[in-house]
């Protein structure tokens, strides 16, 4: 009661050596093996490497990163450099500047210090000078009163005769040299 078409194939699988029942059973057994390698195996395993590829990626966008972080701070690291190169050159100008105002009030401070200085010198050496000439007055009236008392052989009165020659050396170095004369208060000393 098989179809007759049925038979025939049945017939030419039996001269191949293929037993019909024994090929479905292969089959139906190669098709669930197939099945529980695709569930248990290819599923997992296409997963493992679609994870791995998702990694591999990451991993590649993070070293792209890394790089473009690293670009980033060398570029960072240049500006700084550039800026401490020009603050450092600036403090550099500033204390060239500061040297050079602290040579030159140290130079006006010396001038200063020589003029107080000469000045000081021009004051004593007058002082010392009109000490000397009112000495010599003084010398010189001694002597000329002394000479006079030689002369005229007495005895004058000193005061008088001081103060006349005083008046007199007062008139000559008024129309000499512009000296003014020795007050009587120093010519009596």
């Amino acid at each position: 009661m098989e179809p007759l078409y049925l038979a025939g194939i049945v017939s030419g699988l039996k001269s191949l050596g293929i037993n019909l029942p024994s090929l479905l059973a292969q089959l139906i057994n190669f098709t669930i093996l197939l099945v529980v390698l695709y569930l248990l195996a290819y599923k997992p395993l296409l997963k493992y490497l679609d994870e791995r590829r998702r990694r591999i990626q990451e991993g590649l966008e993070a070293a792209e990163q890394a790089k473009e972080r690293l670009a980033r701070a060398e570029e960072d690291v240049q500006a700084q450099m550039e800026r401490s190169r020009q603050e450092g050159q600036a403090l550099i100008g500033q204390a060239q500047q500061v040297a050079a105002r602290v040579q030159e009030e140290a130079r006006q401070q010396a001038r200063a210090d020589a003029e107080a200085l000469l000045a000081r010198a021009r004051g004593e050496i007058q002082l010392e000078r009109d000490s000397a000439i009112a000495h010599l007055r003084r010398e010189f009236t001694d002597l000329t009163i002394t000479a006079a008392e030689k002369v005229i052989n007495q005895s004058l009165d000193r005061q008088a005769h001081r103060r006349l020659i005083e008046e007199t050396l007062a008139e000559s170095a008024l129309g000499g040299d512009g000296e003014k004369p020795a007050s009587s208060s120093e010519s009596t000393q």
